[in-house]
């Protein structure tokens, strides 16, 4: 479990090696329901997704504690966790190791590779890549960085909200994407008590609202056309802990409406996001999350890494993203 204490602690430690990312409020028009609805262009963060955040902090954390050795880091991704392990790693002078299922979409593999990092592919899921990132951890003793299950990263992703809270001030409710819940684990913990947080999955990838169902992380099959970012098989312990700490909700969209809000916010906003970060504005959008009148919400778009071409028709839209088993 995490707590406020280390995603502040977080906050200091990654000052300056992240960037502020912006906030555009929506035009009233735009805001269902009469609320007032931001976008935190989180899109917008090194590499192209809030991972960044969580990379540095586990990074940093352990180089504080003289726990990062001299032969770097070993990952396992589906591509967004892997880039930001790589970026943060060659900042900070490590190398950095990268376990991914053979299924990743090329433009993040070829962007691994031009981080230096050294790039393994094998088998077709995610949970392939992992078992061989953990074996090689073994072997080599380089510090494991877990995509979303480990408490450094939760704490680092959790700054996110921090930051979006001195930007705009309180918030209602905050709407994330949802795959091993490591943005909702750090988000709804940084906002504990003052902020409700509504997680939102592809009704094709139910990790949190499974285990919600089932009172604990179960695997769930996974699919369709955002799963090489929100791709986990099964919610992290630290996710699901904080869940239901914090009351998070989960409400499901499908994958024609992640396609529908991703073309919607290129066409109305000029943003371009991966399949998975349309997650959160889709919610919206399709009604499965109503907010109030006068409720003051705010939507993460959390990943740019796609391939632009996918946005000239809808048809196009879902086929950057291979239906593997990944976790982002």
């Amino acid at each position: 479990m995490i707590d406020q204490g280390s995603v502040q602690a977080a906050a200091a430690r990654i000052a300056g090696r992240v960037r502020r990312t912006p906030v555009i409020e929506l035009p009233p028009a735009d805001a269902p329901g009469g609320a007032r609805v931001w976008f935190k262009l989180e899109h917008l963060q090194h590499t192209g997704s809030f991972k960044a955040r969580g990379a540095y902090n586990r990074i940093l954390a352990a180089a504080e504690r003289g726990e990062l050795p001299e032969v770097g880091v070993v990952a396992a991704s589906g591509g967004n966790a892997g880039l930001a392990f790589a970026h943060a790693a060659r900042t900070v002078g490590t190398p950095a190791e990268v376990y991914l299922p053979e299924t990743t979409p090329a433009v993040k593999v070829a962007r691994l590779r031009s981080l230096g990092a050294t790039v393994v592919q094998t088998g077709r899921e995610y949970a392939d890549a992992y078992t061989a990132a953990i074996e090689r951890v073994a072997t080599s003793g380089a510090l494991f960085c877990h995509p979303y299950d480990q408490p450094e990263v939760c704490a680092g992703q959790g700054t996110l909200a921090l930051e979006l809270v001195e930007q705009i001030g309180p918030v209602d409710t905050v709407v994330v994407a949802v795959g091993g819940g490591g943005l909702m684990a750090g988000v709804a913990t940084a906002l504990s008590g003052t902020t409700r947080v509504i997680g939102v999955e592809p009704d094709t990838a139910p990790t949190l609202h499974a285990a919600l169902a089932a009172g604990k992380p179960v695997d769930v099959e996974v699919g369709g056309v955002a799963a090489d970012s929100l791709g986990a098989r099964r919610l992290g312990d630290i996710g699901f802990e904080v869940a239901g700490a914090t009351g998070v909700r989960s409400v499901l969209v499908g994958d024609a409406d992640l396609i529908a809000a991703r073309r919607e916010l290129w066409d109305r906003y000029r943003l371009v996001v991966e399949l998975g970060a349309a997650a959160a504005p889709a919610a919206l959008a399709t009604g499965a999350y109503r907010p109030e009148p006068d409720e003051r919400v705010a939507v993460v778009l959390c990943g740019a890494n796609t391939d632009p071409a996918a946005l000239a028709n809808s048809s196009a839209a879902g086929q950057d993203s291979a239906a593997s088993t990944a976790a982002g």
